[in-house]
């Protein structure tokens, strides 16, 4: 049944059309990773690698990202990536409000789908479609909130650590800090 849910999810993105994106694609990018994770990772959108092979993080940013997980003893098979939108905007621009709304649903499904315990927000833009329309993430990376079961944070977008390596440090911080919440709600499962 969940394959089946799953299959429903990816038909529906294969062939929608609620947004321009669609027009300038090469691939729609749904997710890659355990669709039973306990932490769902939740980007911006596609860029040019991604577009090409219809995996998200494939690219630089993805391979740094991978480099982040295995320094607080996880991998891409022990989480789940996705992002807000499932189309590359073109030019590796910032995906428009619209976009994003035309998405959101689609995230929305995934996350019932996966249920993880923790949603990491990598950079502003997931940062304000999930956590806030307010959210700054120069600001609020780093910070719990719990929301409807998840327990949700934010951090630097692995290319912005690319781009500033001023960065990497509060980055490392937060992934300890995801590491630290993970323990911690295990620990608490298992009491209960």
């Amino acid at each position: 049944m969940a394959e089946k849910n799953w299959e429903t999810l990816e038909g529906a993105c294969y062939y929608c059309k609620k947004c321009r994106l669609w027009e300038t694609r090469n691939h729609v990018v749904i997710g890659k990773g355990n669709r039973n994770a306990d932490i769902m990772f939740i980007g911006e959108g596609p860029g040019q690698q991604e577009d090409l092979t219809g995996i998200p993080f494939v690219g630089p940013a993805g391979q740094l990202l991978d480099k982040m997980l295995q320094s607080i003893n996880l991998s891409v098979e022990d989480v789940y990536i996705a992002n807000i939108v499932k189309c590359r905007p073109p030019g590796n621009r910032d995906p428009h409000e619209d976009e994003q709304e035309a998405c959101l649903n689609y995230l929305r499904y995934q996350l019932k789908l996966v249920n993880p315990k923790i949603i990491v927000c990598l950079g502003r833009i997931a940062g304000t479609a999930i956590i806030s329309p307010t959210f700054k993430i120069t600001k609020q990376r780093g910070q719990w909130i719990e929301r409807k079961g998840y327990w949700i944070t934010a951090t630097f977008h692995p290319s912005a650590l690319l781009r500033d390596e001023s960065k990497k440090r509060p980055a490392w911080e937060d992934f300890k800090s995801i590491q630290s919440k993970l323990i911690e709600l295990n620990e608490n499962e298992v009491e209960n």
